[in-house]
């Protein structure tokens, strides 16, 4: 008798038959979906992939690279979730078959080992992570970069990656301590996620994040201790490393004596609101986790409920906005933003057609499914083209790159900036 093909519903990272379920194919996920809008094909919409997890949960099916080729597809965007009646919590169920099948992606010896020291080895670890965001800093700067571009020695796909390297900043954003006393009266007191990635790219962009909040009563600490959100591990499917780095952030984080745990990554936000799901099993930090997961805010959440002090002087910029996934889908914050932007004396704000729809960055997904992520980047470029803006505005790091290389892709003359950004500006004008 053969063996049992592998079942996804067994194990700590299996999906939730409960969850598997309430799936009915009723197909309002469709149009909300990139990867479907983009090929038309049912494989690469949520009820496509639905039905594969519900094959191999049943044993219809082995768990092979063929079906794990349709899970990988999947941008991770969550608006299936904002369009499904059922409340089909699609999020955490490819999150499972993604740890599932993690094993099986019928990679070769030299990507698994590259895939293991790019998730495990730097990602997680701030240091390595800087010394490889300064080693690019120095490529850039050098005049090394200039130089293989020029000698167009690059394979076609490995050039068209480099030329969407984001320019490394001069300065690096460190935690640490009181980022910043509040200005005036304090109206909170809240820690700041330093995160990852965007305090190497985007040091500026946090330090506009800390002025802002700090113009607006708030007391910011950035602890030291803490790490990696875990996002990125969780969407290739390494649970047990976005677990570690959860606890880790957990203890960093003291939050008994403040009012917020604030993120300035959509991205990072979602991933720690859902600590509670992450740790559900674990009994020494489940219920730290819950409660942790409930403290968290997005920076726009936070200022519009203090509420915001608007600045006084004037921007003449034409605004539209970018409803990063994470933001709008999973955290419902989607008025915010747009509130704050309509705020700024002179901006004269445009909606975005389709601004819910993903700009096909998710993370890692811009690297390794770099077909699909322009083909959704190139529609996104052309409806902001269209809006005549001369700003896009977003609200995550990975939007932000991955926007700032659609624009440039483009030839548009349009800058690509975070909200804080066009707050911080104002407000700096403001005092002159």
């Amino acid at each position: 008798m053969s063996a049992a093909p592998p079942s996804l519903h067994a194990g700590l990272d299996a999906p939730e038959e409960a969850d598997l379920y309430k799936c009915v194919h009723c197909g309002f996920c469709l149009q909300a979906c990139p990867t479907y809008v983009e090929t038309g094909l049912e494989t690469e919409s949520p009820r496509g992939r639905i039905a594969l997890m519900k094959a191999v949960n049943e044993g219809r099916i082995e768990i092979t690279p063929g079906v794990v080729r349709h899970w990988d597809l999947c941008i991770q965007c969550r608006a299936c979730e904002v369009a499904c009646p059922s409340g089909v919590p699609y999020g955490r169920l490819i999150e499972a078959a993604m740890s599932q099948a993690e094993s099986r992606r019928g990679q070769g010896v030299a990507a698994r080992l590259l895939s293991d020291l790019s998730f495990k080895r730097i990602l997680p670890n701030q240091r390595r992570l800087t010394l490889f965001a300064g080693l690019l800093r120095a490529y850039q700067r050098s005049g090394a970069q200039r130089i293989v571009r020029g000698s167009r020695l690059l394979p076609r796909r490995l050039a068209e990656l480099e030329a969407s390297l984001p320019r490394v900043q001069p300065r690096f954003f460190r935690p640490g301590g009181i980022a910043a006393p509040a200005r005036g009266e304090t109206r909170a007191r809240v820690s700041l996620l330093s995160g990852c990635v965007m305090p190497l790219v985007h040091g500026p962009e946090m330090s506009a994040v800390v002025r802002v909040l700090a113009r607006n009563g708030c007391e910011v600490e950035t602890p030291k201790a803490q790490v990696c959100c875990g996002a990125i591990n969780s969407h290739v499917g390494d649970l047990e490393t976005a677990r570690r780095l959860a606890r880790r952030n957990i203890d960093a984080f003291n939050t008994d004596r403040i009012d917020a745990i604030v993120t300035a990554s959509a991205g990072c936000g979602t991933r720690m609101k859902e600590y509670g799901h992450l740790l559900r099993n674990d009994p020494d930090y489940a219920e730290r986790a819950e409660a942790f997961g409930r403290m968290v805010k997005d920076v726009h959440e936070v200022l519009a409920s203090l509420p915001l002090d608007p600045p006084r002087a004037e921007l003449r910029r034409t605004v539209t906005y970018q409803d990063s996934c994470h933001l709008a889908n999973t955290q419902g914050v989607r008025s915010q933003p747009r509130e704050l932007l309509k705020s700024i004396p002179g901006v004269r704000f445009v909606e975005l057609p389709n601004a819910s729809m993903c700009c096909g960055g998710g993370g890692s997904y811009t690297i390794t499914e770099r077909d699909m992520s322009l083909r959704v980047l190139d529609s996104k470029t052309a409806a902001a083209a269209a809006t005549g803006a001369d700003v896009l505005a977003t609200a995550n790091p990975g939007c932000l790159m991955q926007l700032e290389y659609g624009v440039r892709r483009a030839g548009l003359s349009m800058e690509v900036l975070y909200v804080t950004d066009l707050l911080d500006e104002a407000y700096r004008a403001e005092d002159g």
